[in-house]
């Protein structure tokens, strides 16, 4: 048999292949965030794309923008949380997703230990391209159908600062009826979050705050009272307001943490998820095993807690509290304005 010239012909390559392009809010260096045309993500097995109608903002997006996080790279697309509407499914996902509105969990990789995070835990908007785009791509496990009840801007505000809000008082703090809370610092996405989560549960809770306006807000979302931290008798006000707490929600450590083992009932816990004020100060260490106290770390959160915030959301019908809604291309000024701490819930960007 005679071969044919065409088994020796190798086929040209193809140098122009199209490749679709989509806006993202591209963070290129430290503080310099562009709004730019780039590639739009290309789906391995698994994975899903949907078309972002409303995106988050979380303090972390404000730390990575100045250079202050760990794992740093360059270029990155943030934003962790994001709401939108499922355009394309690879192989191995079910198409019935196509289409569907969707809210996405943005803590991946969790691990097998409900207790902690394993060593391949990331979060979306860094290392992974995040929700700070016309198109984002993720696992079709990490998806969940937008509450009905919640509109676009809503449905982008809480994935993460909830979770995080809802493991540091449900899974580690172990709120429930009746229980006296303290948020600390309320405010930000995760303050006003554990606020409205303890309400809804029935706990008697109570705030600070360095603005007299944001503790008015949090009493008409149902705080008893709030005092200001910046006030030199702040703990010992509490004390006389409360009688002590069962449970503290702190994300800023600092100096003032010290109070917390005062303000904390016996057998309290003390629960906190950052450190924006400084490291963890001297505590009297006597008064935490005499007083059986529990002083918990915790991060973002487990899918059983994803899930279980979804279901405590729907059976409460809890609308997240937005401060501002932003053009998908102005993400620039939206992170500015969460440098100087003046919003009261969160920040989201609108496509």
């Amino acid at each position: 048999m005679v071969p044919n010239i065409r088994d020796f012909v190798v086929p040209p390559r193809n140098d122009n292949i199209i490749l679709i392009p989509m806006k993202a809010n591209v963070l290129e260096a430290t503080d310099k965030l562009v709004w730019k045309e780039v590639e739009k993500p290309t789906l391995a097995t698994g994975e899903v794309l949907v078309k972002i109608k409303t995106a988050g903002l979380n303090r972390r997006d404000y730390w990575i923008s100045i250079g202050k996080y760990a794992g740093l790279k360059y270029p990155t697309i943030l934003g962790s949380d994001g709401a939108g509407v499922v355009a394309e499914v690879d192989e191995g996902v079910d198409s019935s997703w196509l289409n569907k509105e969707v809210v996405i969990n943005p803590a991946n990789n969790w691990g097998n230990d409900e207790n902690y995070q394993g060593k391949d835990f990331k979060i979306l908007g860094l290392p992974d391209d995040g929700t700070f785009a016309e198109y984002v791509k993720t696992r079709a496990e990490y998806l969940y159908d937008k509450p009905a009840y919640l509109n676009w801007e809503q449905a982008a505000a809480f994935p993460l600062a909830g979770l995080t809000a809802f493991r540091a008082l449900f899974t580690k703090g172990r709120a429930k009826k009746g229980d006296k809370v303290l948020i600390s610092g309320v405010g930000g996405g995760t303050g006003v979050f554990a606020l409205q989560w303890a309400v809804a549960a029935g706990c008697q809770v109570f705030v600070t705050s360095s603005s007299g306006d944001k503790i008015e807000r949090a009493r008409q979302l149902g705080a008893q009272a709030g005092v200001n931290y910046k006030a030199q008798d702040w703990a010992e006000e509490l004390q006389h307001l409360s009688g002590g707490f069962d449970v503290i929600i702190d994300s800023a450590l600092g100096h003032g943490f010290a109070k917390f083992v005062d303000l904390a009932k016996s057998g309290g816990r003390i629960v906190f998820f950052g450190a924006t004020a400084g490291d963890m100060p001297s505590i009297p260490g006597r008064k935490i095993y005499w007083k059986q106290l529990q002083i918990l770390g915790t991060t973002m959160g487990t899918k059983t807690d994803f899930e279980a915030m979804l279901d405590f959301m729907n059976k409460h019908e809890i609308i997240p509290v937005i401060d501002e809604v932003c053009p998908l291309a102005e993400a620039v000024k939206a992170i500015e304005k969460m440098r100087n701490s003046s919003q009261f819930g969160n920040i989201v960007l609108k496509a």
